[in-house]
Order: structure tokens, then sequence, then C-alpha cells
């Protein structure tokens, strides 16, 4: 959709639009709602907060599927980047077979609260900062990763001989639309990180890779607010973003929503499935 015009105008009476003291007052409300989305921050890796007000086109796999097909019997299992473990709790795999990484500082308390009470084993780890995973050579059968970074080198160490790694991951063009539009001029973090650029790293390594695709999934904000917090939570993608030094922008897109009834975005998606042949 064409962009709006951000800049209320003062017309002379003869039918067209002007600024009045409600439409100030319509701004500063916004403002503070948008204000308090910000702030909102979020525990763990849950955006429940956003149902009912985003919504996104199905992909072509279903990863928890994809996870279950290889939880079998007394499989050892890591969940690498588990945020608070809300995933990992829904696949029901015994407690004492499981283990997660967390980098993220405040998603490591949490974890080690909540999850090391189950008698799951916590470590901490980030691949981004820490050159070795904290486990021995040849420790589980079956390793998951949902949206977190990865050395594909300690992947393989730790994973056992005939093990799997099921990953999938935010490819470098998700939220595109949405990104130029609050940090116009930044590239992106993670330009190129595509499937086509990632498979031959598997095979170099010495993965088979089992299963693999991609896809670009349309996806809608039905408020602004929702986009505020999204944008504050995901700092890595909107760098230096604040809705103070958004606010014009914001207000375009509320213009784009009162005229569409939604906000335009896509995501980018990528799942990778792959088989230790060491």
């Amino acid at each position: 959709p064409p962009r709006q015009d951000r800049q209320p105008q003062e017309i002379p009476s003869g039918g067209q639009k002007h600024v009045t003291r409600e439409n100030t007052m319509q701004q500063k409300d916004l403002y503070h709602s948008w204000k308090e989305e910000e702030s909102r921050g979020m525990s763990g890796w849950d955006f429940s907060h956003l149902e009912g007000r985003y919504t996104v086109e199905p992909l072509p796999w279903d990863y928890r599927e994809k996870v279950k097909e290889f939880l079998r019997p007394g499989v050892r299992l890591l969940d690498m980047g588990t945020g608070g473990g809300e995933f990992l709790l829904t696949l029901g795999h015994p407690y004492q077979l499981t283990s997660v990484t967390e980098g993220w500082a405040p998603n490591l308390a949490l974890c080690r609260k909540k999850l090391s009470l189950l008698g799951i084993t916590v470590q901490e780890y980030d691949s981004e900062k820490h050159p070795r995973m904290p486990f021995p050579d040849d420790s589980f059968d079956l390793i998951i990763n949902r949206h977190e970074s990865y050395d594909l080198g300690e992947v393989r160490r730790i994973l056992k001989k005939n093990g799997f790694f099921v990953t999938q991951q935010v490819g470098g063009e998700n939220d595109r639309p949405l990104v130029q539009t609050l940090c116009p001029g930044f590239a992106g973090n993670y330009v190129g990180f595509n499937l086509e650029n990632e498979l031959p790293k598997f095979r170099e390594e010495g993965f088979r890779v089992m299963y693999s695709n991609q896809a670009y999934p349309a996806s809608k904000f039905l408020d602004v607010g929702a986009v505020v917090f999204h944008a504050s939570v995901c700092p890595w993608e909107f760098p230096n973003f604040s809705v103070e030094t958004c606010q014009e922008a914001l207000l375009g897109l509320q213009s784009q929503l009162e005229r569409y009834q939604f906000i335009p975005n896509r995501e980018h998606r990528f799942v990778v499935i792959a088989k230790n042949r060491k």
C-alpha cells in the first residue's frame, strides 16, 4: 500500500481535513499507549501478548511435528536457546533425559528457577560468545534449535553418531518491510542468512541433510501497539528503535492501519534436519 502523508496540515475550510484539538489529543493518547507497549518487555520467549493482534500464513512444515518424529524412548535431548522452556515443555520428553542452553541472562535465570526444579539440566551458552558448548563429545541423540544461533562444528561434536540436528531459523529477510519503515537505511544484521547459503555449510561439516525447506509467509499487524511491542523486544532486528525517535513513522503506520485495517509485513523462516555421519 502507498505510504500515507504523515504530516497533518491546516487547510482552509472547504470540506478537507485540518488539524483539530481532537486530532492532537488522539495522537497523544496513541503515543502514551505505544510507550506502554515499549516498556512492557518479555519474559522467556513468549509472544502471547500478540495473540489476536498479529496473524501470519502457516508454514509448509510443522516444526513441532518434525521434532516429535525423533523423540523415541531413551533419546537424550538438548534444546538450544530454550528461552523459558515454553516450546520444550510441550514435547513431554522425560526431564531426566533433557538438557537446555540459554545465553540471555534474564532467560537463563528463569530457566534455572523453573526448569532445574523439574530435573532438566540447564547450561549457559551463546554460540556468538562462547567458543565451546558446555557438554562432552557424543552427549546427545537429538539436538533441537528453534530460532537460536549455532556453531555447526560444536553441534556435531556433542551429537552422537547417527544423531539428528533439527533447527528452524529466522532468515535474514524477516520483518524487512517493517525494518525499512522503522529503521530506514539499516541493511540488517543477518543479510544472506538463508537456506541457500546454510545448506553447503551443513554438508561441509559432515552432516547429511535429510530435509530442508524455506518460506516467506505474509503477516499482518492489527494495531500499531503490536508493532511497537514486537520491535522493542527484537532489538537485533530493530536497532535503536524507540517510540520517541520513530514517532512519525508510527503515525504513518497508524494512517495505513486506518485505511487498510492492517499493517502488512513478511516473515522469513527455514528449516533443516541433518544427520551426523561421523
